[in-house]
């Protein structure tokens, strides 16, 4: 598949992008990863109102640095197709699941159950629901559905697992998740959960933290309720890099 440059022409028959003016891509080289927006170059990649959606930024450097064009990129959860969006900017081959499809290219298939054969994907980005965080679907079978009091996890497992059969060996696997704090409720540290269960079957590569650019990071009203509260809001997200064995 031919490379198209951020802000270029599109393939013939992809679906139009919302067109946008935002600073130039660059490579990131430490452990500490900021973004200066959700999306980059002169296209929207996925959709800006999409809930909870993953920045292309962040996507971008994952696929540049361990694939090379024309290899296949797997996102089990794939939300509004920001990963799809990436890997046609960069000439690889995406593969997009989601229980709900919001576009033709996603295929609907729960992240437990793939229809792909096995040792057939170079790399797997995904970002999950962390736990019953946000509410994504109707789908009784969604994982964001999911309390973290073992039901999460246990999902996650197979999800982990079912990455293990699609990868090829010595490829990539990218978690990009978050820690949940929920007030009354307590805390769950979903990055160091998911990074141990993943050690089933992939070595650890490296840990990524990831600047939170939320909203409501900066209201006002939830600054204070924090400080007042004693309990911190969520300020980064985990990308956690490993290789299959």
């Amino acid at each position: 598949m031919k490379p198209v440059r951020p802000g270029g022409s599109r393939e013939r028959g992809a679906p139009a992008r919302p067109r946008l003016e935002k600073p130039p891509l660059r490579p990131q080289v430490t452990t500490l990863w900021d973004y200066p927006s959700q999306h980059y170059g002169s296209q929207q990649q996925g959709s800006r109102d999409y809930r909870g959606a993953t920045p292309s930024y962040v996507i971008w450097n994952v696929v540049q640095r361990f694939t090379k064009p024309g290899e296949k990129v797997l996102d089990p959860f794939c939300g509004s197709g920001t990963t799809l969006d990436v890997c046609r900017d960069l000439g690889r081959q995406g593969v997009g699941f989601d229980l709900v499809s919001t576009r033709p290219e996603i295929q609907v298939a729960d992240a437990r159950s793939l229809p792909i054969k096995a040792r057939s994907v170079d790399l797997v980005f995904m970002d999950p629901p962390y736990a019953d965080n946000l509410e994504y679907s109707d789908d009784e079978r969604c994982i964001g559905k999911l309390e973290a009091d073992g039901r999460y996890q246990r999902a996650m497992r197979l999800v982990l697992d079912e990455c293990a059969r699609v990868l090829r060996d010595q490829r990539m696997l990218a978690i990009y998740v978050c820690d949940v704090f929920k007030k009354g409720r307590g805390f769950w540290p979903l990055g160091f959960e998911l990074f141990e269960l993943a050690k089933k079957h992939f070595e650890p590569h490296d840990v990524i933290a990831v600047v939170r650019h939320n909203k409501t990071l900066e209201m006002g009203n939830y600054r204070k309720a924090a400080d007042e509260g004693g309990f911190f809001l969520r300020g980064f997200n985990y990308l956690l890099l490993f290789r299959k064995r």
